[in-house]
């Protein structure tokens, strides 16, 4: 997986992500429910956020949390302007690859919303990160399942390789007790396959996308979507496939 195309790709849709990731915002608004829900507010003191973006999530957990401590980290250092509102004493970021798990250690909670997705080795992660939390300490994450964008997928042969729920749970029970796990399908509308192409893009969703857009391909690329991927109103659809999870160490 090329991390720096990814980086660019989510560098340039800074400044439309907040207004336009909609699912990203139901996802991060979920996520803060269930920390709050599932997680004992008494263990939260230090926090470790991984892919915080522009702080869509960080800002929701923030309402409901006063952890003493919360690391932010982003593979995008043209993230941090947009964090200016949370950063301070006790509030800290750092951009740099979360994959290589060089964090502090002893946290209460990793958290990571709509990022994991974007990882290559996600066992090896897993691991590292029960390292870096204490005993009792806890793992919370949302990701992506393999329906996500499939319509896209479909008509491009590009894309991420999701793993199911099923298998995110065999990796993880392993290494943690499941403490909570629940997978959803949500459909986006648009008028026009042009309409998912620009959500995409603004959203950083093509983050692995290399092949440029020729006239014909895009063309057929438009055609294809909206003779397979219409509804009924006349209108063609996108599927997000979000999936939660709260570990226990």
């Amino acid at each position: 997986m090329d991390k720096a195309l990814i980086s660019r790709r989510f560098a340039k849709a800074v400044g439309t992500y907040l207004d336009k990731a909609d699912v990203q915002r139901y996802v991060a608004s979920r996520m803060a429910e269930l920390t709050g829900r599932y997680i004992p507010s008494d263990i939260q003191e230090r926090v470790l956020e991984i892919g915080c973006g522009t702080g869509m999530f960080t800002r929701m957990y923030l309402q409901q949390a006063v952890p003493e401590e919360m690391w932010l980290n982003d593979l995008c250092p043209e993230v941090e302007p947009y964090l200016a509102d949370v950063l301070g004493e006790k509030v800290h970021f750092m951009a740099k690859d979360a994959e290589t798990l060089a964090f502090p250690e002893g946290q209460d909670l990793i958290v990571s919303c709509s990022a994991v997705q974007w990882f290559e080795d996600l066992p090896r992660f897993f691991s590292g990160c029960r390292k870096l939390l204490h005993e009792g300490g806890y793992l919370a994450f949302s990701t992506f399942g393999p329906h996500n964008t499939e319509e896209v997928a479909t008509l491009t042969a590009a894309g991420l390789s999701y793993p199911s729920l099923e298998e995110l749970k065999e990796i993880l029970a392993a290494r943690y007790e499941v403490v909570y796990a629940h997978e959803e399908q949500l459909r986006l509308s648009f008028s026009s396959p042009l309409d998912v192409l620009k959500h995409l893009k603004e959203t950083g969703v093509t983050g692995t996308a290399a092949q440029p857009w020729t006239r014909g391909r895009l063309q057929e690329f438009c055609r294809n979507y909206t003779r397979q991927f219409s509804d009924e109103r006349g209108k063609v659809y996108l599927t997000f496939h979000p999936i939660y999870m709260i570990c226990r160490k």
